[in-house]
């Protein structure tokens, strides 16, 4: 996958310079980033884009010694999946506690 970044903001876009998917974290506070917002496009339906994007942010921050908090529920869902990225969270435990108590649907994954 051809992931764009910006550091606050990664996306994929289609072949006509489309943002298809994105995931939005800005930082908060000098090396921590909050993951606001994950959105995909319908059309990727059941590709898994949603987790490859995260996974590619949360690599990225690793790489930059930076850490996440997590307000998008996306990103609740898929660090409580992935513990291997516990490292890359500002508070594991935290973080923990919102994914026990998360229930709903995931923003933003259009269907």
């Amino acid at each position: 996958m051809d992931f764009k970044t910006d550091g606050t903001k990664t996306w994929l876009e289609d072949e006509n310079g489309r943002q298809i998917a994105v995931l939005d974290y800005p930082e908060i506070r000098p090396g921590v980033v909050n993951l606001v917002h994950t959105e995909v496009d319908g059309s990727l339906k059941g590709q898994g884009i949603a987790g490859k994007i995260t996974q590619f942010v949360a690599d990225q921050l690793r790489e930059d010694g930076r850490k996440a908090e997590l307000t998008c529920s996306y990103s609740v869902r898929w660090f409580s999946k992935h513990p291997e990225y516990e490292d890359v969270l500002a508070d594991p435990e935290e973080e923990r506690r919102k994914a026990a108590e998360l229930a709903g649907p995931a923003c933003g994954i259009k269907g």
